[in-house]
């Protein structure tokens, strides 16, 4: 009775919040919900760099 979507990771399978390990700008992106993109990405690199790591904290539940 195995489906395909059993077989298939989640998206909170590949998202990392520093308790496993540091996090990189694009599992910011995925944190606040986007799909990650060159600018996003961008944008996420700048905000970790101004705010410092625990910029992440705001979007996690």
């Amino acid at each position: 009775m195995d489906s395909e979507s059993d077989q298939q990771p989640t998206r909170s399978d590949r998202l990392f919040t520093g308790g496993e390990r540091p996090y990189d700008p694009e599992d910011l992106v995925m944190a606040t919900g986007h799909d990650p993109t060159p600018e996003r990405i961008e944008k996420a690199r700048q905000m970790i760099e101004k705010e410092g790591p625990q910029v992440i904290e705001r979007y996690l539940p």
